[in-house]
């Protein structure tokens, strides 16, 4: 059963959706404005989101922003009685997944939703996820709890390698070896300057450290389970 946020105001298009939603076998969570809606999404896991344009508090567009600048893939169509291409445009480029029109049959309203997710699965193939940490191995781009970590290219490959290896003890010549293809060891700190610089963008907004130094032997990732 797939879980789906639907965030609309129209009281009997609310009804309606829902009716439909869980006749096609959805387990359904409304929410009513747009505040609500950027709450429950960000409070709980989705399948999807059906999200309207117009909404009371905040406007479509400014939730699924906020979605999207915290890290949050989760496939969004949006509805909107607007059907100007510039609208569909702003819509995209904000970060939905799809468009829908209304009115709209609801048969048309399904396949949008089992289409965006099945695109979503096919891209997720593509995205590491472990605890708070999130990388998207395409973009070259890292997360935790939502926010962008901004790493340099090897950070952000030091970050994936201890991703492979949670809660494993990873020697600086296990390190040098496998991030940065050194067949020897140089006399350098390259690899305790590159943790603590990561450790610094991962800890950033004051958050307990993920990085934990095993003195003697190497570095370990703990607190993603």
């Amino acid at each position: 059963m797939s879980r789906i946020l639907l965030v609309e105001d129209d009281a009997v298009l609310v009804e309606a959706l829902e009716r439909t939603l869980r006749d096609a076998g959805h387990h359904v969570t409304a929410a009513r404005d747009g505040e609500a809606g950027l709450r429950a999404a960000v409070e709980a896991e989705y399948d999807a989101v059906v999200l309207d344009r117009m909404l009371p508090r905040l406007d479509g567009l400014t939730v699924l922003q906020r979605l999207r600048d915290k890290g949050l893939r989760v496939p969004v169509l949006l509805l909107t009685a607007l059907s100007s291409v510039d609208e569909r445009v702003r819509g995209l480029r904000a970060g939905a997944d799809d468009y829908l029109v209304k009115p709209f049959e609801a048969a048309e309203l399904l396949a949008r939703i089992d289409t965006i997710r099945r695109r979503r699965e096919e891209a997720e193939e593509t995205v590491r996820r472990i605890g708070p940490l999130k990388l998207d191995l395409v973009r070259r781009r890292a997360w935790r709890d939502g926010r962008d970590l901004d790493l340099l290219a090897h950070e952000f490959r030091l970050l994936e390698y201890f991703m492979r290896h949670p809660g494993r003890v990873l020697t600086r010549e296990m390190i040098l070896l496998d991030v940065w293809n050194y067949r020897f060891v140089p006399e350098s700190n390259v690899v305790a300057v590159h943790v603590s610089k990561l450790r610094r963008k991962l800890e950033a907004a004051g958050e307990p450290p993920l990085i934990h130094t095993v003195r003697g032997v190497g570095f370990v990732l703990r607190g993603v389970a």
